[in-house]
């Protein structure tokens, strides 16, 4: 199994500097991963370094809080994209969802799509914060808003598992019927755990531990 092709090698550190991202870069070009996930500020600095080589650039919107206005992800999706940002994940307004909101939700995440409809558009659904009934529902409001992949977790979660084998069988199962995909992301740190979430039904894995997971650390 090519692992390396499910890899979002990922960078989202308040702290990181420099090198931090010179390394990530040269480590997706090296393993070829199928991306590279940084914050927004990094995006132009990202398409420059590995887009030439085949490496996709993702970025986060409404990072990592989801409560930022419909308003605000749209701008940030537009400069995002205008940047050279090839797919987007943004975190869903989880106390709106907690509240039984789901229009504001559907129209959250159809705004933003709406803005980006040629990149694919994820939803971080934070599953840690979530009951499997709320998760179940955070996914049919994903399909209804056209959203193109559903995804666990943003990793900023205090004390959070992140993804969790059960969780991405149950978003797997809620909307690959309706040809969404799922990101496993948080917590993904060695080769085993990588095949359980492919196995449990994700298409892509969000980690900074790539390098360790492809070579078998």
């Amino acid at each position: 199994m090519e692992l390396n092709k499910y890899i979002e090698h990922t960078l989202l550190k308040q702290d990181a500097q420099k090198e931090d991202f010179e390394k990530l870069y040269e480590e997706a070009i090296e393993n070829k991963f199928f991306g590279v996930c940084v914050n927004p500020a990094y995006v132009k600095e990202a398409s420059k370094k590995v887009k030439p080589y085949g490496v996709k650039v993702v970025t986060v919107i409404g990072f990592p809080l989801g409560a930022n206005t419909t308003e605000v992800k749209v701008y940030e999706t537009q400069k995002a994209v205008s940047d050279g940002a090839d797919e987007i994940d943004m975190v869903i307004n989880v106390s709106k969802l907690k509240d039984k909101d789901y229009d504001y939700i559907i129209k959250d995440i159809k705004s933003v799509k709406e803005v980006c409809p040629n990149n694919n558009l994820k939803v971080i659904l934070e599953t840690d914060l979530l009951t499997k009934d709320e998760i179940g529902t955070a996914c049919e409001l994903c399909i209804k808003a056209g959203a193109n992949l559903v995804k666990t977790s943003t990793g900023f979660v205090k004390n959070g598992v992140g993804a969790k084998v059960e969780d991405v069988k149950l978003m797997s199962e809620t909307v690959k019927p309706y040809g969404l995909m799922v990101k496993a992301s948080g917590g993904i740190r060695n080769r085993e755990s990588a095949l359980a979430m492919i196995e449990a039904g994700a298409n892509r894995l969000g980690t900074s531990s790539g390098v360790a997971i492809v070579k078998g650390f």
